[in-house]
């Protein structure tokens, strides 16, 4: 960040909201005098969490259980070819998928060398305190794809997304001081800060892989990484290395920042543009409140453009919205009708993978007219599990889950590595649990599912 960067007024406390933040002059690093919280820089980019230090130890687990992991497939892999009866080819694609596995988790220790996996963690309680938390369904390589989409075969889809904003901007590509929020591998921010009249662009987003990687790359350096597609079209698609690249190195006023978008570390009232691509519909966030949250912090007049699908993931009905309610609410939020334009376009379609799609965006511009009140600050979890004290309420899902951790728990307490599944249906009969002709057929189905998940390789 050099000297004369205007990112220290465009950030603000993720706890209090407090702006401008302290700056050292010597490590970068941010400070909330208010909250007497530092917020370290990861290489050299602000690490804006509410609770920065326990989310660091959190995700420093994530790292150190995803090499692992990678270390753990090249065993595997070293265990199959131990296997005679290998076809010729077969071992020849494990072969190289196994030096490709191997080289692909020092390419990530090294790129992953700023998060520090060996530092110490915080306690658990301090996260507690501020009822925020990472969302267990996205880990360090959830979204890993989007690095070859967005810097190496994916000029069709990157250009494609940059012309649906385009389209709602109608011709006024003055977007100046710009936010994205959830940048992901940061390619449509970079082109919107290099193609548009852009002021200063912060891209954030909470995954250190993604920034890491765009941070060497937006500066003008080339990475070399492996792609390893879903649905390889050949056996030496199993493992692709690619390069890795800008066309040129972004220039001035771009800014990368590690943040949540349900607790932005950004000032109110202070960005002429808020992008907001393929976020809307996955994060946690009613959609009322999180457009009350990104009206605050536009200026007047300002501008909310959103790109993405709309597959609403949250279990309540209620909340799957549809294109026009997702416009009704937009306009009841403080702002004006938004410009709408819709289109299908190549989404994930890597020349080494079968696998890919074309996805029909909803993309929308937004003019902001008036203030609206701010939303309470984001509480993930509950009072009754952050206090300890309230009572643990006792709903239907609850009451399921107890009544089927009880016999689970059973039946795990039967396996003995000597009982079959007709003993152990024999023995719940005479616990008067379940009849024997109920409870073999249920054992089967949760040891099923047991193996099914010993099968499957876990998040991280």
């Amino acid at each position: 960040m050099s000297a004369d960067s205007r990112l220290p007024d465009l950030l603000a406390c993720p706890r209090c909201d407090k702006t401008p933040l302290s700056q050292d002059d010597r490590t970068g690093e941010f400070r909330c005098v208010a909250c007497k919280v530092d917020f370290p820089s990861v290489g050299g980019i602000p690490w804006m969490f509410a609770e920065p230090r326990y989310s660091l130890g959190e995700w420093r687990n994530r790292l150190h259980f995803l090499l692992r992991h990678l270390g753990q497939d090249v065993h595997r892999i070293d265990f199959e070819l131990k296997h005679d009866s290998l076809h010729v080819l077969t071992r020849k694609r494990l072969e190289y998928q196994r030096r490709a596995a191997q080289e692909h988790r020092d390419s990530l220790q090294k790129i992953l060398e700023p998060m520090d996996v060996h530092a110490s963690q915080t306690r658990y309680e301090s996260y507690l305190a501020l009822r925020t938390r990472l969302p267990s369904d996205q880990g360090l390589n959830t979204y890993y794809p989007n690095v070859h989409r967005d810097w190496s075969w994916g000029d069709e889809e990157n250009e494609a997304a940059f012309e649906q904003i385009r389209h709602v901007l109608n011709g006024n590509d003055d977007i100046g001081d710009t936010l994205v929020l959830g940048a992901g591998a940061c390619r449509l921010a970079y082109d919107l800060h290099m193609k548009c009249q852009a002021g200063d662009t912060i891209a954030m987003d909470f995954n250190p892989l993604l920034l890491l990687v765009a941070d060497k790359i937006t500066r003008g350096e080339s990475l070399e990484l492996y792609e390893f597609p879903i649905a390889p079209k050949t056996m030496d698609d199993n493992a692709v290395l690619r390069t890795l690249s800008a066309e040129v190195p972004v220039r001035d006023g771009f800014h990368l920042v590690f943040g949540d978008i349900l607790r932005p570390p950004f000032a109110m009232g202070h960005y002429d543009t808020v992008v907001t691509p393929w976020v809307i519909d996955i994060v946690t966030e009613n959609l009322p409140v999180l457009a009350a949250r990104i009206n605050g912090l536009l200026k007047p007049g300002g501008r909310w453009i959103n790109f993405g699908s709309l597959t609403f993931a949250h279990p309540g009905f209620s909340r799957k919205y549809s294109p026009e309610e997702t416009v009704a609410i937009v306009a009841e939020t403080g702002f004006e009708s938004p410009v709408v334009h819709e289109a299908t376009i190549p989404y994930m379609c890597s020349p080494a993978s079968r696998h890919g799609r074309r996805e029909t965006v909803f993309t929308f511009s937004a003019s902001k007219i008036e203030n609206v009140s701010a939303p309470a600050r984001h509480k993930a979890l509950p009072d009754w599990i952050v206090t300890g004290k309230e009572s643990v309420p006792l709903g239907q899902a609850f009451k399921t889950q107890a009544t089927t951790a009880h016999i689970y728990g059973y039946v795990m307490s039967l396996i003995d590595g000597k009982r079959s599944i007709r003993d152990m249906a024999k023995i719940m009969e005479e616990q008067k649990l379940m009849t024997r002709r109920e409870a073999e057929p249920a054992i089967r189905t949760f040891l099923t599912r047991m193996y099914d998940d010993s099968q499957r390789q876990t998040g991280y």
